[in-house]
């Protein structure tokens, strides 16, 4: 299965350039197109900053296939350590200080001109220097089809939620609305659960929703619109996006590293020091391990990270946690145990994979969802920021693949270690019929991911448009 992306004649001498929003998820999203790309024949140049060059190269998860190159421009941009502390000014200088560098990059390109440039929604910039070169745009937007159209409607949304704090109403009538269906403002949108809520509170955060709106109007000057999602994912959504839309509308997920799970196994992040967390996974019980990993980009807080660690104690759940950052703090909570493992990488789709793990504690990221759904492993949801809110909704009650641990918050927001203790050992021992549905659900979907990039798939037969798209205009 994971060869049928390059099963099609390949296209030799289509040079397309991608260029990635400058944050972990977005490179890997787009890394994953590109070595889907590179398999089909293109010769992609992949633009990332000086900093990023550092980092790919550190990971395998995101380095380049064959076929990939990697060429940098200077870092012109904050750091990717701490861009959480200021993610608005974040956007406010990717959206204004790369531009110039890029440009001057394509100028000196060795090589065929570029037949097409991919990038990244949130990098809108690039379709005005494609428009002025006469090299049509592919835009990519990382997040899901659902949360573009919430955003691509913005002015249908009331008042109260997309103005300033005045236009509020008061804290029980907001409790109250907040909780109205989507649907009811925007007519045709066709996803039934999501709540005005799952836009909060990032839809108050004015300076990055202008951010986002840039994003999505940039689109009606590009050549096609990219998801990262699978068509069956989100199918009436994207209907319900194809006639408003002036653009081609191409969904080429689950935009995940399928290609690289015959790759052979790699210790944590290259380092021959790390335990080899596949032995030990070997050594679980099929369907036993939850794995845990929160994201690489905000972090909960040291009280909530405290009660996660009390919480998977206290289960007696077997686990893998990925925690970049506190390690030695969650060590301590925890104490001795032989239940599970702390790392700070591990290669995650492989990870999920494996026959022993059964579960996933998530921040409901679209990368980490579209993995998970790709292995067939339910989520225990716990969405922390940006789109992840809504992400959790579609999650367990549009796919209906994962248990959700946004409810049980108190009101200060915390999630106490019995109701994560009571959650994990529900997820992964349960023998109760929501459970039960939710592990079948998740083996369902599996099945339509794989289907969907396999030969005469979904996915696959949209690449195939794209590259003829691409080929005819080399």
């Amino acid at each position: 299965m994971a060869a049928a992306a390059g099963d099609e004649p390949r296209a030799r001498g289509c040079h397309i350039v991608a260029v990635p929003f400058p944050g972990r998820g977005h490179v890997n999203a787009m890394m994953n197109l590109s070595r889907l790309l590179a398999a089909r024949g293109a010769a992609i140049t992949f633009v990332v900053t000086e900093e990023w060059l550092g980092i790919i190269r550190s990971s395998s998860s995101s380095s380049p296939a064959g076929g990939v190159r990697l060429r940098t421009i200077p870092n012109v941009i904050p750091s990717e350590h701490g861009r959480a502390a200021d993610h608005s000014g974040f956007l406010d200088a990717v959206a204004t200080e790369m531009e110039a560098p890029f440009e001057r990059l394509l100028d000196g390109l060795e090589g065929p001109p570029p037949a097409a440039l991919v990038a990244d929604a949130y990098v809108p910039w690039v379709v005005g220097v494609g428009n002025r070169r006469g090299v049509p745009v592919w835009l990519l937007f990382p997040m899901a089809a659902t949360f573009f159209y919430a955003y691509y409607h913005f002015d249908r949304l009331p008042a109260w939620l997309t103005g300033d704090g005045e236009q509020a109403p008061d804290s029980g009538e907001t409790v109250d609305k907040s909780d109205q269906i989507l649907g009811h403002h925007i007519s045709s949108q066709a996803s039934s659960s999501i709540r005005l809520s799952d836009l909060e509170p990032l839809i108050h955060n004015k300076r990055a929703v202008k951010h986002i709106l840039s994003a999505i109007s940039s689109v009606r000057n590009a050549q096609c619109l990219l998801f990262t999602t699978m068509y069956e994912l989100e199918a009436s959504v994207i209907d319900s996006l194809q006639p408003v839309h002036s653009r081609p509308v191409y969904p080429i997920g689950p935009c995940v590293p399928y290609m690289t799970l015959e790759d052979h196994r790699t210790l944590s992040n290259g380092d021959t020091s790390q335990v080899d967390y596949f032995t030990w996974l070997d050594s679980q019980p099929v369907n036993s391990v939850l794995y845990v990993s929160l994201g690489s980009f905000v972090s909960v807080s040291a009280a909530q990270l405290d009660e996660i660690a009390l919480g998977l104690a206290a289960s007696e759940v077997r686990f893998l946690w990925i925690l970049r950052e506190q390690s030695p703090r969650v060590r301590e909570v925890i104490g001795d145990t032989d239940k599970g493992m702390i790392l700070p990488w591990c290669e995650q789709l492989k990870v999920l994979c494996h026959s022993s793990v059964g579960g996933f504690l998530s921040h409901c990221g679209l990368n980490s969802t579209r993995e998970a759904i790709f292995a067939g492993v339910p989520i225990l949801a716990l969405p922390l920021f940006f789109d992840q809110p809504l992400d959790g909704r579609l999650i367990v009650e549009e796919w209906k693949i994962g248990l959700n641990l946004r409810d049980c918050a108190s009101k200060d927001g915390l999630i106490g270690r019995e109701d994560i203790a009571r959650a994990a050992k529900r997820l992964m021992s349960s023998d109760e019929p929501e459970t039960k549905a939710v592990r079948r659900c998740a083996l369902e979907w599996k099945e339509v991911s794989r289907k969907a990039v396999d030969k005469g798939g979904s996915s696959y037969r949209n690449l195939s448009a794209l590259m003829e798209m691409a080929c005819s205009s080399a």
